[in-house]
Formats: C-alpha cells, sequence, structure tokens
C-alpha cells in the first residue's frame, strides 16, 4: 500500500470511529507507519473536512516532514509504540463512553471473552495518568503495553493498535463491546476470566488462521 492510499485510510477509518460512537467532534486521532515515517491526523480538524492534503506525515523523532498542519498532539505516544512495537502497523486513539467510564477507575479490563482474546490479545491494562500530548503518557503506554493491542489510558480514554487501520478499528470495537459486556456483568456478579492458557491458544488461532483468512478476502 502506498501513502495515498493509507492517508485515504486514515480518513475513511476517522469518519468510521465517529459514526459508530467512538469519538465526538475533533477528539481522538489515527495514525499509520509506512516505512520509516508516521501519517497522522491533525489536530483540531473534524474528521468529515479531512482530505488526504490534511494527513500529516512525520519521522520517528516526531519532525513534521511533510503537512500544512499541526499533528495530533498524541504523536509522541504514536511514535513511541512504533519503535517499541515492529508488529503495529496502525494506532487509533478514542474516547469511547465504557471503556472510559473504566479508565476513570484506572482498573484492568480482565481477558473475559473469546474475541478479546483473539484480536486484543488478553487483559486490557490501565496505563497510569499522564497529561495528554506528554512523553510521560507514552512512557506510562509502553510500561503496560507488552504484546496487548489495547490500552485504557487512566482518566482519558483508550489506544486500540494492529498490523492495519482496518485491524487496529476492529480492536477499537472489541474492547469498547468488551468494557461493555465487563460492566454489565460485574451488576451481576464477578465476571470469571478466561485462563492465560486458553489465551494465548486464542490468540495464536487468530494470528495463524483468522486472521490469514480475513487479508486473503
Amino acid at each position: 500500500m502506498d501513502i495515498e492510499s493509507i492517508k485515504r485510510d486514515i480518513i475513511f477509518y476517522g469518519l468510521e470511529i465517529k459514526r459508530v460512537g467512538l469519538v465526538v467532534g475533533t477528539w481522538g486521532n489515527i495514525s499509520a507507519r509506512y516505512e520509516d515515517k508516521v501519517l497522522i491526523t491533525p489536530s483540531g480538524i473534524p474528521y468529515e473536512k479531512l482530505s488526504p492534503e490534511d494527513i500529516v506525515i512525520c519521522d520517528l523523532n516526531c519532525n513534521v516532514l511533510e503537512g500544512r498542519h499541526i499533528p495530533s498532539t498524541e504523536l509522541s505516544t504514536h511514535v513511541e509504540i512504533y519503535k517499541h512495537r515492529d508488529d503495529v502497523k496502525s494506532i487509533i486513539h478514542t474516547h469511547s463512553i465504557y471503556a472510559s467510564a473504566i479508565a476513570v477507575t484506572r482498573k484492568n479490563i480482565p481477558a473475559i471473552i473469546e474475541d478479546m482474546a483473539m484480536i486484543i490479545g488478553g487483559e486490557v491494562p490501565c496505563a497510569k495518568y499522564a497529561f495528554p500530548g506528554t512523553m510521560d503518557l507514552a512512557e506510562n503506554v509502553l510500561e503496560v503495553l507488552e504484546n496487548k493491542n489495547a490500552v485504557l489510558l487512566a482518566n482519558h480514554g483508550a489506544i486500540s493498535m494492529g498490523r492495519s487501520i482496518k485491524e487496529a478499528f476492529n480492536v477499537c470495537q472489541i474492547l469498547e463491546k468488551s468494557a461493555q459486556i465487563y460492566i454489565f456483568a460485574t451488576q451481576i456478579g464477578m465476571p470469571k476470566p478466561l485462563a492465560i492458557e486458553e489465551v494465548e491458544k486464542m490468540r495464536e488461532i487468530y494470528l495463524n488462521k483468522y486472521s490469514k483468512n480475513d487479508e486473503a478476502k
């Protein structure tokens, strides 16, 4: 996929995260990695008004290489994740209701359902609070990220990631669904998480079978 195609995908999924209620207004941001560059949404521009020329291109030191706008304030967190995880090719930051509700309690979401185990990779940790857009926030995310595809941001929202923008978007939706199920389940009793061995087995099946079938379509 070339840079222009990635820009179009960023805009498409920006509209999608707003359409399905994962963000409101201009909140949230999306990035994708292309070789040693990061393409990211600009700060403060509504998703429905974005054009390919509005997507900002930066290097892995957060220097702007191309673009007429200021990149998202969360650029440093995106960049640090890319530097830390070679498998991550896209990151989506959302402020969805249920995930944010758990984030304000500063608790993790245990691995309670199968699709969460498969696409997220298990429990979703909550990173310690740090002011938005700071290196402290990026460092707090890396502290708990490990090999997971989602992290809650204390009193803020969530970050989801994947091997493509499409997969990162799927992670966003599974994360929000998992958070909703977890909150509802706690009204009945204490949710029982899946065993670590089961999570690992499901994750392996997803990576080696399901996701490959999806790529082939």
